[in-house]
């Protein structure tokens, strides 16, 4: 069954990108379709059986993938506790994405490569979800780069997504580099990289060091840190989080796909996988707690003034994730990964609710020019209500059990960094709140501004080039997605491009209603439902061994002894959020221009996202290209070329160019040369005869 339940998206993936021609777009469609709701029932019959269920966790080896000297890497499929709630994530949310996508990308005439795509990125996944190994797991960690990277990019006529695309697969590799770095190190420390192996040898390793440029380091310690950098940039925590707003340029169901359950949490999955390790590397937790922490303050401010709709969902993600990693650092392992459940629904909700307001607004994603919209569109506005309760942790919701949970898991922690982290989420619940009712506010309530914008409308074309760490219209960060829709709705992609024609905002197909209503019946109930079982004191039954906490590790306990203020105090702050922006966008729409206008440079921070891209662009882009400008025009050019291939054909052209003159066609001048040639030889024997 778990071979099935993994193999069967590569099987989609295959039929979809070898025979999409032949068997064509609506075969292409279902069959992937198929096959992914056929791989999440089966994720659930796992998560019956093994998390809720007795059945025992269990290793299937499948073979033996390669040998290189001591190492000895099998291909195997670990199912236990942890695994059978990612699968369930993974699958459920997946296959939710590919039935909306047969509504939402209907007329866009690469379909086969689309649903190809998204096959291969589930996939890649449950191959990072079940593996029994590192190398396995960085097999599948470094194929949903690849898939990102395709998905990010499929409407590779804008340059835009191009960029985009780059951008993320580059930012990655940053992260993925420390991964590899800590991979090696686990090994050298172990001899194994068998999770059960490195697992049993932890305890073994706690104060043991490691001599590293002239320093000696705490060995767990330096390759959690390692490790964690992968986490980082996977899961676009705070510095190498530029990539993942710019992952809008594609399609709105990749988006769901990879900020709401896939991708985007592969980080924090193998934080909690790889917890038998972390837990005896304090220090390395106390990091994780603040980059964390950092990560969802930040992300929350920017949040505060984005005017594209998915930019803000975007960047709400990004503060979510720092949320699970402060559960984790604080050594709530079950926490981070019950937020990641719980946010699964309610994100992928919010993403393919957006998908749903652009898709009856012509592809537009500007919340200025929207407004109005809970009437045209009452089902997709309620959907997107729900999503947004449970995103700010409304009572009840699920958010709710979760985030809040983390927040007082911070504040009862002791760790070094614990009450950074309760402050700075406490905080970003207040603004997350605000921002998150803004989206509502300015999408759905209020004066239509689409009506007199469409009558006005022209399209504009994409600029013709943006750089990977630069975006030319960093003044307005929102432009450059208004054009590109603007351009892929006119042109390439078969969607309907802003009319000059009044629009008339409607619902969207069945096929993008139904995900919705089951998304949102989660983001309702999943918290309800599972939060004794994740995270109450008598979660070590649910979890049974697949995560670690050490014998002083007592935070599920201790976060229920905590005074009543830390725990009402993100609920007063999410009802504040929503009193201000209801001032703000409902009462007196006029205070947020008016704000702005007395704090710019504040405005225009928020803005330009802390000015990350330009300082990036700065230190590292734009010395990269003049480095390999040097290096292509001064070494390989100048140097290598000249003096080489280039500089050798030069000469024998300028030596045959002399010698071809001999070749004037005239008899006296060849009857001369032989004349030349006789005496020369005959001077050559005379002398040599003389000898």
């Amino acid at each position: 069954m778990y071979a099935a339940l993994v193999f069967l998206p590569l099987a989609g993936f295959l039929i979809a990108g070898l025979f999409g021609r032949q068997i064509g777009v609506r075969a292409s469609e279902l069959v992937t379709t198929g096959l992914l709701f056929v791989s999440a029932l089966l994720s659930w019959i796992a998560f019956v059986d093994v998390a809720l269920g007795t059945a025992p966790g269990s290793v299937a080896v499948l073979g033996n993938w390669f040998t290189s000297g001591a190492a000895e890497i099998d291909w195997a499929l670990k199912i236990d506790t942890l695994t059978a709630v990612m699968l369930v994530v993974v699958t459920t949310v997946s296959s939710l994405v590919h039935f909306y996508s047969i509504g939402y990308m209907r007329e866009d005439p690469c379909r086969p490569r689309f649903f190809c795509y998204l096959s291969l990125f589930t996939f890649a996944m449950l191959m990072l979800v079940t593996a029994d190994n590192l190398v396995q797991m960085f097999f599948g960690w470094e194929g949903v780069g690849l898939a990102s990277y395709l998905l990010i990019g499929f409407w590779y006529e804008k340059p835009s997504a191009n960029a985009a695309a780059i951008k993320a697969f580059v930012v990655n590799r940053v992260g993925d580099f420390g991964f590899a770095l800590g991979i090696f190190l686990v090994f050298v420390l172990t001899g194994s990289i068998s999770f059960e192996q490195i697992f049993a040898a932890a305890p073994g390793l706690e104060g043991k060091t490691i001599h590293v440029f002239g320093l000696d380091w705490d060995a767990l310690t330096l390759a959690c840190l390692l490790l964690f950098m992968g986490a980082m940039g996977k899961s676009a925590q705070f510095l190498l989080h530029t990539w993942l707003p710019d992952a809008m340029e594609g399609p709105t169901p990749v988006s769901a796909l990879i900020h709401a359950a896939t991708m985007v949490t592969a980080g924090v999955f193998m934080v909690a996988r790889l917890s038998p390790i972390f837990e005896y590397a304090p220090a390395a937790l106390s990091v994780v707690t603040i980059v964390g922490a950092t990560t969802a303050f930040f992300a929350a401010t920017v949040g505060l003034v984005q005017n594209d709709i998915k930019r803000v969902i975007a960047y709400s993600t990004c503060s979510q994730l720092g949320y699970m990693f402060v559960g984790l650092g604080v050594g709530g392992y079950a926490l981070g990964i019950f937020h990641l459940f719980t946010h699964a629904f309610f994100k992928a909700l919010l993403f393919l609710g957006a998908g749903a307001v652009i898709d009856a607004m012509h592809h537009e994603q500007d919340m200025r020019k929207m407004g109005g919209l809970w009437k045209k569109i009452p089902f997709t506005f309620a959907m997107m209500t729900i999503g947004t309760l449970a995103l700010i942790g409304f009572p009840y919701t699920a958010g709710y059990f979760s985030k809040d949970a983390i927040i007082e898991a911070a504040f009862a922690s002791h760790r070094t960094g614990a009450f950074y982290g309760f402050l700075l989420t406490t905080i970003a619940a207040g603004l997350t709140s605000f921002y998150s009712w803004r989206l509502v506010f300015m999408t759905f309530f209020g004066k239509p501004q689409w009506a007199s914008a469409a009558a006005h409308h022209v399209p504009v074309l994409e600029p013709a080039h943006r750089s990977v760490g630069h975006d030319p219209h960093a003044h307005d960060p929102h432009a450059n997605e208004a054009q590109g829709h603007a351009a892929h709705g006119a042109d390439p992609h078969g969607h309907d491009a802003h009319h000059a024609h009044a629009l008339d905002p409607h619902e969207a197909p069945l096929t993008m209603l139904v995900p919705l209503g089951v998304l949102a019946a989660g983001a309702l109930f999943a918290g309800l439902l599972f939060s004794h079982d994740f995270i109450s004191e008598a979660a070590g039954a649910f979890w049974k061994s697949s995560l670690f906490t050490g014998p002083h590790n007592h935070i599920l306990h201790e976060m229920h002894d905590i005074p009543s203020y830390a725990r009402v105090l993100p609920t007063i702050l999410m009802g504040l959020g929503f009193v201000v922006a209801l001032y703000f966008y409902v009462l007196v729409p006029a205070t947020p221009a008016w704000l702005a206008a007395k704090m710019p440079q504040l405005y225009a921070f928020l803005l330009n996202k802390w000015y990350f891209d330009e300082l990036y662009d700065f230190l590292f882009v734009r010395p990269a290209f003049r480095l390999g400008r040097l290096l292509w025009k001064g070494g390989d050019g100048a140097i290598i070329d000249r003096l080489g291939p280039d500089g050798v054909a030069a000469r024998v052209v300028d030596v045959t160019g002399r010698v071809v003159k001999l070749q004037s066609g005239y008899i006296y001048h060849y009857a001369f040369a032989m004349l030349v040639g006789a005496a020369a030889a005959a001077t050559w024997y005379a002398v040599g005869g003389l000898r």
